[in-house]
């Protein structure tokens, strides 16, 4: 018997649907997110699934997911050191200034 076949057939159980229309799968899928499909053939599949709030679907998309990578990434890499305020505001007038020359 190949391995695939050795696990699926211990992964396999008889549950009887209760008069309430329920069954226990067990406590290592309690707090999850099921997709239930019901086959043509009879047949239910349930599928552990992540949902994805809509307002951050874009962080999967690209250009983002790879520039959020990369961000990580560096912060991965990168030791952290204390900001200089004064600095960050220097450079930020002076690319306000840069930036309405342009308009």
């Amino acid at each position: 018997m190949s391995q695939l076949a050795n696990v699926l057939m211990r992964a396999a159980e008889i549950k009887v649907v209760g008069k309430s229309g329920q069954i226990s799968i067990g406590k290592d899928y309690a707090g999850k997110t099921l997709r239930l499909e019901r086959l043509a053939d009879g047949r239910i599949v349930l599928t552990a699934v992540v949902m994805v709030p809509e307002s951050q679907l874009w962080t999967l998309a690209e250009p983002h997911r790879s520039r959020i990578e990369r961000g990580l990434a560096w912060a991965g890499q990168t030791k952290p050191h204390e900001t200089r305020v004064e600095t960050l505001l220097k450079r930020r007038s002076r690319t306000e200034a840069h930036s309405r020359g342009r308009e």
